[in-house]
């Protein structure tokens, strides 16, 4: 069953929080503020510019294997750029297909230019269960 329900309404519900780091901050820091906010990937910005997302896949594969330290590296250097990103009248299907074609699992909001959220594989998939949920509970 499709879910056409549409960005907007998924970010009004799970909020618009939004967490960034610059693209100069090192690596440790932004795990910090990973393991701080049990979140699994930030934004990168620069002034009021998306430049990329950088996630704990980003730190494995880019820091870990690669032998760099987390302390010297810039998130700049190691985040994934250019940033895939959804439109808050994209639908959730739409997000998902985006999301699975790209192997992403977080994804940038967008409005007007600036960052209005962030959706992860998760909150999309919480979205379709709980949808489903309601639409059986109205049936019976």
């Amino acid at each position: 069953m499709p879910s056409r329900d549409r960005v907007r309404t998924v970010l009004d519900q799970k909020g618009g929080s939004v967490f960034h780091v610059a693209p100069e901050t090192p690596v440790y820091e932004a795990l910090e503020v990973l393991a701080h906010h049990d979140i699994g990937a930030l934004l990168v910005i620069s002034g009021a510019q998306l430049c990329g997302v950088f996630s704990e896949r980003d730190y494995a594969r880019k820091v870990v294997l690669h032998g760099r330290a987390s302390r010297d590296t810039p998130v700049g250097e190691i985040m994934s750029s250019p940033p895939i990103v959804a439109h808050p009248d994209h639908t959730v299907d739409d997000c998902l297909r985006l999301m699975t074609d790209s192997r992403i699992r977080h994804l940038p909001v967008m409005d007007q230019g600036a960052v209005i959220g962030v959706l992860s594989i998760g909150d999309l998939v919480n979205w379709i269960i709980n949808s489903q949920e309601h639409e059986i509970a109205s049936l019976n």
